[in-house]
């Protein structure tokens, strides 16, 4: 007990209670060297995590399949074109200020590409019939290399192209709402 000796990893032995001994680290303040302790997950996060684990590698494509289907359907059903002309807007923004939301359009859009009518989708939302291909392009290669391990070209979309498109479509959303004469026509 007394003169034994406590040895340690980083160095020499080193005498008990000596002045060179380190102390226990301080509760209130962390230690630097340390890095942040990992968080213990929740209880549903340690379920989903297993679900995860478990499921086969094509079942999040099939539910990312799922839910766009499940969007695609209730547009379909609720048929967005065929509205009162008088009718309150379902967009929130729209019902308190009278302008058109950035998205405002994108479901009358999504209707009229599903039908086929390019045109007219664009009418409603230029922007969105703009960005499907490419969002559907990378959903399909995303989706084949979870599922299927298909490797397509990747495409490359740099920051400055995804701040290009969000400077462009605040830029729209902003025009579209304007009261002039060129303008009006980016009315829905």
């Amino acid at each position: 007990m007394y003169g034994e000796r406590v040895t340690s990893v980083d160095g020499p032995a080193v005498p008990p209670h000596s002045a060179t001994q380190a102390l226990p680290p301080d509760p209130v303040q962390p230690d630097p060297a340390q890095p942040y302790p990992a968080a213990e997950p929740d209880r549903l996060t340690r379920f989903v995590m297993r679900l995860y684990d478990r499921s086969p590698r094509w079942a999040v494509p099939l539910a990312a399949l799922g839910c766009v289907a499940a969007g695609i359907a209730y547009t379909l059903i609720s048929d967005p074109t065929r509205s009162a002309p008088d009718a309150a807007p379902s967009c929130l923004l729209k019902l308190t200020t009278g302008l058109d939301c950035p998205g405002c359009g994108g479901t009358r859009a999504l209707w009229y590409v599903v039908h086929g009518d390019l045109p007219a989708a664009a009418r409603h939302h230029f922007l969105f019939v703009f960005a499907l291909p490419f969002l559907a392009y990378l959903f399909v290669a995303w989706a084949g290399q979870q599922a299927f391990g298909w490797r397509l070209p990747e495409l490359r979309i740099s920051s400055k192209v995804i701040g290009g498109f969000l400077a462009a479509w605040m830029a729209f959303s902003v025009l579209r709402n304007l009261p002039w004469a060129p303008f009006t026509s980016l009315y829905v």
